[in-house]
């Protein structure tokens, strides 16, 4: 089934105007019909109004003429957002709303907001008893208790507008009412009379009261009472249509967040506009939901939900509700207990430690057209990507996500870097997790601002031609009981066998991957980041736990087949790629995956994960092995250099200097080379010009582009004072030239992926402690100038020589592929940088010498402790 971009009307399925008013018209007429001479002479025994009720047809004409005013009734649509500036930050105006026609009011049904079509939706059966009749609904002392006590599947069944054996009646659930009168459409009032202790109230109508209202006053516990006007949450039909709870029940609703969680909403009706929110939760095991807030003190007994039948969805409108109200659900667990819980797909949340759910309603203007267009045009598979990993609460501690796109931006666009990747923005109840134990998966963080703010965020890294990647966390959860876990009494979100439901590590749940509804919630809010926020990627974080059934446990239970391998989580992974990938041009996804998975960013047509790229852990803790060495050792542990080439294209790779290698006792990054100061200094700057020429793209954690000495701690800022220091300046320095020289050098990263961009020149120099190798760009279109007989150009080359050894080597011979001029772009050992100035005088000449199987040779200078680029010129 098709639908359009919204996902809101399947294709073929909407009425015409002339079809619609059709229908209305038909309902009038059975209404009007409907109004037997039993039922008007039950109505000549109602309770006194202030207007008396008409003749029987005047009634009848009146309904008529009162439903042809709601036939032109139309949802209101907030204008269309504006293009705006760079410097524009929110909109004025309301965002664009669904393009919804209003409910119609009764005696045609209310229609479904969303479905033109204005048919009835069905009330779900209540268990063991049997659905309304069409034209009576007669009620218990069960039925008006199970709705006080909560325990209603379908509160609507009983409260609102119903056509009894005796006439019209409206019955209402207000709570601490000293009294509550109906006011039908055209005004008329009628006093309702108590029918439950706990707030239930009935009125009497001679007919179909239409767009209603309920008049209620409450005494202000001095003697003295007030009177207000509102809607009924229980005249209203579900906001969550046939179509979206056939799609949540499959697992297959990729826009979830729209359907699910709390949306403001606004009407036309013939007695006025109506705002409210409508609230809609999954827990299909539970014996009754009711949602609570701001709106009703926090006393939970206002509002209970009716269920959706078998898609376990529970929904409730309620007019009035304001944005910035705050809210839970309390749900009646299966097992008979009442829990309060946030909601699952909350969209904003209150700063932690508070942990109620926001009502919220995005208002903002992107204005980073230009950079989705480019970015949607080519894989980064085949472009500079060098990432700068933020943990944001303590890169400058204060600052807001509005700062941060101000501070932050600023920085990362002086250092040269193309990414930033934030550490999980979603939000988490303890700062010490550094947000890796998500509680709201669809919540941005409020402890930096709005989810308006991080849009701004965004907005303006993509003006600055910056991408942004957020981590993920879909492997686990934590245990906090107003969260997720045992969500309806039952363990819903989490696997309901320890074994597999429980990471024992880090005191958390797993995810039920083989669940289809949980599958879906994953799913989704990946592609909710990407599409609401405009990520530009999404690194999974765990992937290794998730795909063995044995990771980090004695006792486990085998697949299918026997094997360790989670089948249930490859298939989500594979799913959440290509959803992404389909869903959303140009955005990346990265895992975090230890082991040596095969096809990890093979494409999932082939059998793959479907990941765009790798963390390369190999190449990281080879390396990062390596270096920690004093040179006299290095020579013994030349192959920790040299293997990572072994697999460099069995994927596609991130190399990854992360915040996992500063933190738990392993020290700085600089503190992590051997040697006096000088020394470490200048390993860090020989360590990091490696790094950014070897095959990958870059990663490196904040605080190590300019040398932080201590080890990074969550709760302090970044030692931002070093840059005082010319030699931690240097190091910043030398991250910024890397950068620009990455950007500006197409060897670095044109071929990527492809073995034929890479070339070593001497792989075996361990007693001098040196690598030397070769990287190349992509061929270009043949001209006049060179060709290599096949219609193509030869593409750059660079030279990159590392010498790890603490002396200088002079007059060093390498083999080069062509002859000419090889000009120095870039040297560690720089004055500039703070080293000790060894070099080349601008380059060097290959000439027609044989060495290392390459045809031409030149002699180089390779400083101590440092890495040197030469790029071919000719």
């Amino acid at each position: 089934m098709t639908t359009d971009d919204r996902g809101d009307i399947p294709t073929g399925v909407a009425a015409d105007k002339d079809a619609l008013q059709r229908a209305v018209d038909e309902q009038t007429d059975t209404a009007a019909e409907a109004v037997s001479p039993a039922a008007l002479a039950a109505a000549k025994k109602a309770p006194a109004a202030k207007k008396a009720p008409a003749a029987t047809k005047a009634v009848a004409k009146k309904a008529v003429a009162k439903k042809a005013v709601a036939k032109k009734a139309v949802a209101k649509k907030a204008p269309a957002a504006k293009k705006t500036t760079a410097t524009k930050t929110t909109a004025k105006k309301a965002p664009a709303a669904r393009a919804t026609p209003a409910p119609v009011v009764a005696p045609a049904p209310i229609a479904e907001p969303g479905d033109l079509t204005g048919a009835p939706v069905g009330q779900p059966a209540e268990p063991g008893h049997s659905a309304p009749s069409a034209s009576t609904r007669e009620v218990g002392a069960d039925d008006l208790r199970a709705v006080v006590e909560g325990w209603s599947h379908d509160p609507h069944s009983v409260l609102g507008t119903h056509l009894t054996s005796t006439g019209w009646v409206v019955r209402t659930l207000r709570p601490d009412a000293v009294s509550v009168a109906v006011l039908d459409q055209d005004g008329a009032r009628y006093e309702a009379r108590r029918l439950h202790d706990g707030g239930i109230y009935e009125a009497q109508l001679p007919k179909q009261p239409g767009d209603y209202r309920i008049e209620v006053v409450y005494g202000d516990g001095q003697g003295a009472t007030t009177a207000y006007t509102v809607d009924d949450p229980y005249r209203w039909m579900p906001t969550v249509r046939e179509l979206d709870q056939h799609l949540i029940r499959e697992g297959r609703h990729e826009r979830l967040w729209e359907v699910l969680g709390a949306h403001v909403r606004r009407y036309d009706t013939p007695r006025g506009a109506v705002d409210g929110v409508s609230f809609a939760v999954w827990a299909p095991n539970a014996r009754g939901v009711k949602v609570t807030g701001d709106f009703d003190y926090w006393e939970a007994r206002a509002y209970p939900m009716r269920s959706l039948g078998s898609s376990g969805v529970w929904e409730i409108f309620i007019p009035g509700v304001q944005v910035g109200s705050r809210y839970r659900y309390h749900v009646l667990g299966a097992d008979g207990t009442w829990r309060e819980k946030s909601d699952p797909l909350a969209f904003a949340t209150e700063v932690p430690p508070l942990n109620a759910s926001v009502v919220t309603e995005s208002v903002y203007e992107w204005a980073d057209d230009e950079w989705l267009a480019e970015r949607a045009s080519a894989g980064w598979h085949e472009r500079p990507m060098s990432v700068y990993e933020v943990h944001a609460g303590s890169w400058r501690q204060g600052l807001s996500y509005r700062e941060m796109a101000d501070e932050l931006i600023d920085y990362v666009v002086a250092a040269g870097f193309t990414h930033i990747e934030f550490m999980p923005l979603a939000e988490h109840p303890f700062g010490g997790s550094w947000g890796y134990q998500v509680t709201s998966y669809y919540a941005p963080t409020s402890r930096f601002g709005t989810p308006d703010d991080l849009r701004y965020l965004v907005d303006r890294a993509h003006q600055a031609g910056i991408g942004v990647i957020v981590d993920w966390v879909p492997a686990h959860f934590p245990k906090d009981e107003w969260a997720l876990a045992r969500f309806d009494g039952t363990p819903l979100y989490e696997h309901a066998d320890p074994r597999r439901g429980e990471q024992l590590d880090w005191g958390t749940y797993v995810f039920d991957f083989g669940r289809p509804e949980v599958r879906n919630f994953l799913v989704a809010n990946a592609l909710y980041w990407c599409k609401e926020f405009h990520i530009d990627g999404v690194r999974v974080d765990a992937v290794a736990s998730m795909l063995y059934l044995d990771y980090s446990r004695d006792e486990w239970v085998p697949n299918i087949h026997g094997g360790r391998e989670n089948l249930e989580a490859v298939a989500f992974l594979q799913e959440m790629n290509a959803t992404v990938y389909r869903e959303v041009p140009g955005v990346v996804t990265i895992a975090e995956e230890s082991t040596a998975w095969p096809g990890v960013t093979r494409p999932t047509h082939l059998g793959g994960l479907g990941f765009g790229f790798k963390w390369n852990m190999g190449w990281m803790h080879d390396s990062l092995a390596y270096i920690e060495r004093a040179p006299v050792h290095r020579s013994y542990h030349h192959g920790q250099l040299t293997f990572s080439m072994m697999y460099a294209y069995s994927e596609n790779y991130v190399l990854p200097i992360s915040h996992d290698e500063v933190v738990y006792g392993k020290g700085s990054l600089l503190r992590k080379m051997p040697g006096d100061r000088w020394q470490q200094l200048a390993n860090l700057r020989a360590y990091l010009s490696y790094m950014w020429a070897h095959p990958g793209k870059q990663l490196l954690f904040m605080g190590s582009e300019f040398g932080q000495d201590a080890e990074w701690a969550e709760s302090r800022s970044l030692d931002w004072w070093h840059l005082d220091d010319p030699a931690h300046r240097g190091i910043l320095q030398l991250v910024t030239d890397l950068n620009n020289r990455y950007r500006e050098l197409d060897a670095l990263w044109s071929l990527d992926v492809d073995p034929a961009g890479f070339q070593w020149i001497d792989a075996n120099d361990a007693t001098g402690n040196v690598l030397s190798f070769l990287r190349y760009g992509k061929p270009r279109p043949a001209d006049d100038a060179a060709d290599d007989g096949a219609g193509e150009r030869a593409g750059s080359a660079l030279a990159c020589v590392a010498n790890f050894s603490g002396t200088p080597h002079h007059e060093y011979r390498i083999g080069l592929p062509r002859p000419g001029l090889w000009r120095e772009v870039l040297n560690s050992d720089a004055d500039g940088y703070g080293g000790s100035g060894v070099g080349n005088f601008g380059g060097v000449e290959a000439v027609a010498k044989p060495w290392h199987g390459q045809p031409y040779s030149a002699t180089v200078a390779a400083p101590p402790l440092g890495t040197v680029w030469f790029l071919h010129e000719g």
